[in-house]
């Protein structure tokens, strides 16, 4: 039985060009060079026709015009031009593409959105009281053990509240593996008495706290599921009694939880928990106005040990004078 191979396809036609603006390169070759009288002549087409596609082919690289004749580029040449045009749409194409794909996430939060509204997964539920905080959270972390916890908390009294009455309970849902917390808090409020030994159990149990000059609102990420947001944004948990809203929505919770990862990323550890005690002693010393000498006495250690303290500091805080080096530390927290 005879099987008809399909003709392969014309290499020209592959990169782009048109049957007719394959034929009159040709007839370009043939003639070496010609004017688009003698071309329409060899071609038996329109001259008018023919000097709208002499025009694209000269566009493209393949033939030379000079002086009212159509001169025929070397092949190698012709063809390296239609390939690299060709390359430059398929890179074009291709950035495209990746934007396209890039918008994905875009489109992703939209599906969910939609979905969690046709499906009535998109409850608000209003919590009030430190008590149900911590009931609600613990309730879903009981389900998938460990949940991630993230928090921001962006005033003193919330975090005098944390250190005075409720650091116990998250302390012990860390330390029993129920929570895998991560929280952000101002830099002012290390002075609160008793904070740190709250914050010293709670980072041994297993969690992380950073601090930032400013923390732009309270919230919560609570797993993959939930987020916690004030009644206004900016607001703080203690100034409403507690009061917050549960979302579930997993448009709002990628929303947050970006947001928070993005001021985890800014935010600088614990003062006391990456640098020596010896360092800060130094610093809170010659912040009184005691010498270097006096320094070494009262620490028991030598002159040139105060001094490379003192670099040591500098070198972290970015400081380039003692005083700058007090100034910044104690922006940061590390004198309290």
């Amino acid at each position: 039985m005879r099987t008809d191979t399909p003709a392969p396809p014309d290499p020209l036609e592959t990169l782009g060009l048109t049957p007719a603006q394959t034929s009159l390169y040709n007839a370009v070759l043939r003639l070496h060079r010609a004017t688009c009288a003698e071309l329409a002549e060899a071609t038996n087409g329109s001259p008018e026709l023919l000097d709208r596609e002499l025009a694209i082919l000269v566009r493209l690289g393949v033939v030379d015009e000079q002086g009212g004749e159509y001169l025929a580029r070397h092949p190698a040449t012709a063809l390296g031009h239609l390939v690299a045009e060709r390359l430059d749409r398929l890179a074009a194409e291709s950035r495209r593409i990746d934007t396209v794909l890039g918008s994905i996430r875009g489109f992703i939060h939209q599906y969910d959105a939609g979905r969690d509204y046709q499906a009535g997964q998109f409850p608000v539920t209003l919590v009030g009281g430190a008590d149900e905080l911590y009931e609600s959270v613990i309730g879903m972390a009981i389900q998938t053990p460990p949940m991630e916890l993230l928090s921001a908390i962006p005033d003193k009294r919330t975090v005098n509240d944390f250190a005075h009455r409720y650091a116990d309970q998250w302390i012990a849902a860390q330390r029993t593996d129920l929570l895998s917390s991560r929280f952000i808090i101002p830099v002012h409020t290390l002075g609160i008495s008793g904070l740190r030994d709250k914050l010293d159990r709670f980072e041994r149990a297993g969690a992380q706290v950073r601090t930032l000059d400013v923390v732009p609102s309270w919230f919560l990420v609570a797993g993959a599921d939930a987020a916690g947001m004030p009644a206004q944004w900016g607001g703080t948990l203690a100034e409403n009694a507690y009061n917050f809203h549960l979302v579930r929505a997993a448009v709002v919770v990628a929303a947050l939880r970006s947001f928070f990862e993005e001021l985890w990323t800014r935010a600088a550890p614990l003062p006391w928990t990456h640098r020596g005690d010896g360092v800060i002693q130094v610093l809170r010393l010659a912040g009184q106005g005691v010498s270097d000498e006096m320094i070494a006495r009262q620490l028991g250690v030598s002159v040139r040990t105060v001094r490379s303290r003192f670099a040591d500091a500098m070198a972290e805080l970015g400081a380039q004078s003692r005083f700058q080096a007090g100034v910044e530390a104690s922006r940061r927290g590390w004198l309290v």
